[in-house]
């Protein structure tokens, strides 16, 4: 138990170091990616107001059948950018929100490079 609480421990220690310089305005939102065990979720936030712009999970009813993993989390991430299109949003900040870059966090930011988003 000691070893998932340390695991914990570190990435919250990642995240807020990471939030330090990381902040969404609403020209370019903070595109943050939060995976569970079962399910992933991508949301763009304007920090200055406070508010979601746009978000996609896996949890949502037409992308019930996505599961957490790289090939599923690359689908997530060409929704996110199609639906940051629509807004009208070309850039983001992204926040791996203290996860590694690496796997299911990197394949959901190639989706959305995929779309033409730039970070």
């Amino acid at each position: 138990m000691k070893r998932v609480l340390d695991k914990q421990k570190r990435r919250l220690r990642r995240k807020n170091h990471i939030r330090k310089t990381v902040s969404g305005t609403p020209q370019c939102p903070r595109l943050s990616v939060y995976r569970s065990n079962k399910h992933l979720y991508v949301q763009a936030i304007d920090d200055v107001a406070g508010r979601t712009l746009v978000s996609a999970s896996s949890i949502e009813p037409e992308m019930k059948t996505l599961k957490n993993n790289v090939s599923d989390a690359e689908k997530l991430g060409t929704v996110i950018g199609e639906r940051l299109k629509e807004k009208k949003i070309e850039t983001v900040k992204f926040d791996r929100n203290g996860f590694l870059f690496h796997g299911i966090v990197k394949s959901v930011a190639d989706g959305a490079r995929k779309t033409g988003i730039k970070f």
